[in-house]
């Protein structure tokens, strides 16, 4: 089991984000530490890297008219997930579901 290299950017990015629009120091001090311990986290995940598989899959889903209004990410950790044969792990099932070849399971709902 493992994360994209996509979602590992969207989790950072939101810590960063959060970083960036703390109000007091106290604020900030704790975003600092969400940062510090969603890195730490991360870091003991199997991160999936975009291949050239992935690259190329990614090519021809985004091209695909009746994909068009799935996000670029969504896109992307689809490309990845399909060029390694995985099943992906969402809550999104509405976009995913919509991507030929997906095999997709929702484990919280």
């Amino acid at each position: 089991m493992g994360i994209t290299i996509i979602t590992k950017g969207e989790v950072l990015r939101g810590r960063i984000d959060y970083l960036l629009k703390a109000q007091t120091g106290a604020d900030l001090l704790k975003a600092q530490s969400l940062l510090f311990r969603s890195e730490e986290l991360l870091n003991q995940l199997l991160v999936v890297p975009v291949s050239q598989a992935a690259s190329e899959q990614f090519d021809r889903l985004r091209i695909a008219p009746k994909l068009q209004k799935i996000g670029r990410a969504d896109l992307l950790i689809a490309s990845i997930a399909l060029s390694n044969q995985a099943t992906l792990v969402t809550r999104n099932l509405r976009h995913f579901r919509q991507i030929p070849g997906m095999r997709v399971v929702n484990w919280v709902d």
